[in-house]
């Protein structure tokens, strides 16, 4: 099994324009549905891709950005300067066949999330004050979460994109979950990536991935602008005291549809009163 745990591999793109993080997914690589990039932008620098198959949601994670698919143009996206302004911000959702071009306002930060276009879909701006801020889980097990495009949503064919904030103390993507199986309507089969900022910056948060018969069981320590990869298995996030912990997820596989499926040794934390 490849390792799940990727560090930032910084990469100058053009002038301005840097690649901090990439996964993506297709023949011969881990991941078949799921992909992201990270890049970085200083004002005025440009970014630009041609879609063909995939599907994209650019995520304005720090800054503004100007976003076009070629055809339409939208201004000033972007709704704060860290995440951990811990309030939604702005995205763009085009479909394959599009002429992405981001441009930095001022420096900025953009996560592009991919996953395949199975169907077209017009795109979209996915305004911040659209996205409500939504807490789940009690005791130790507490997170905000921020559903930028849920399974509710069928503004994509393939991708689902959340970001989720969890304070010390806490563990987040827990009980243990997966969704693995493509055994509906109990469980969906889908990939994860997650993107992990942390405050302060040199902070770390614990992540195990694990399967059923643990042909997949990695624990890792993910620091800021790292990728953890979950292609299957459950994967339970732990933050220490005094950090906090911020994260972005891409989903995606062959229904859109998100079913999980707790680690039955876990299953009393979630039926806790």
């Amino acid at each position: 099994m490849q390792n799940l745990h990727q560090k930032p591999r910084p990469q100058q793109l053009g002038e301005g324009c840097t690649l901090l993080q990439e996964s993506m997914h297709g023949e011969g690589a881990l991941m078949q549905y799921t992909g992201m990039r990270i890049i970085e932008l200083e004002p005025g620098a440009r970014y630009t891709e041609r879609l063909e198959l995939n599907e994209c949601c650019v995520v304005a994670l720090a800054g503004r950005i100007d976003v076009s698919d070629g055809e339409q143009r939208f201004s000033g996206i972007g709704a704060r300067e860290s995440v951990f302004e811990r309030k939604p911000t702005d995205s763009v959702f085009m479909s394959g066949g599009k002429e992405l071009l981001v441009t930095a306002v001022g420096k900025a930060r953009v996560a592009l999330c991919y996953a395949p276009a199975v169907e077209p879909r017009p795109t979209r701006w996915i305004k911040a004050e659209e996205i409500s801020a939504e807490h789940r889980g009690k005791y130790q097990n507490q997170r905000m979460v921020h559903n930028i495009l849920p399974d509710n949503d069928d503004s994509a064919s393939s991708l689902l994109v959340v970001e989720v904030y969890t304070e010390g103390g806490n563990f987040s993507s827990y009980p243990p979950h997966k969704h693995d199986r493509d055994l509906l309507p109990q469980e969906s089969l889908l990939e994860e990536i997650y993107y992990h900022e942390v405050d302060p910056p040199q902070a770390f948060v614990f992540q195990r991935v694990y399967t059923d018969d643990r042909s997949i069981d990695q624990t890792m320590s993910a620091g800021n602008g790292d990728f953890v990869l979950v292609p299957a298995g459950y994967h339970p996030v732990g933050v220490p005291d005094g950090f906090s912990s911020y994260y972005l997820n891409v989903m995606a596989g062959p229904r859109r549809i998100w079913k999980f499926h707790n680690d039955p040794a876990f299953e009393w934390i979630a039926r806790r009163e």
